[in-house]
């Protein structure tokens, strides 16, 4: 299964770090499911949305967050927010 380096961080510091499989967000224009060799973007995210993260041991880790700006490079996705209220 491919993955890609995820880091999420906000103005406090990293929120998040690891491989994951999949990232789903809601950008500016619809819902985003982001996979390994996804094609280079920046959007922004709209504010009061979900977040999922589909990690590697097949669990999905989920979490309000307030928006930001997302990031997809070749092998790497950053999302800069002002924070994320996780699921527990």
């Amino acid at each position: 299964m491919n993955t890609f380096l995820l880091n999420i961080s906000s103005p406090d510091g990293k929120l998040y770090s690891g491989e994951v499989i999949g990232l789903v967000v809601r950008g500016v224009a619809g819902d985003l499911m982001v996979l390994a060799g996804h094609i280079p973007f920046i959007t922004n995210v709209k504010p009061d949305t979900r977040i999922a993260i589909h990690l590697t041991d097949d669990t999905v880790r989920e979490g309000a967050t307030g928006g930001g700006l997302l990031t997809v490079g070749k092998d790497e996705v950053t999302y800069l927010t002002a924070g994320i209220e996780w699921d527990e």
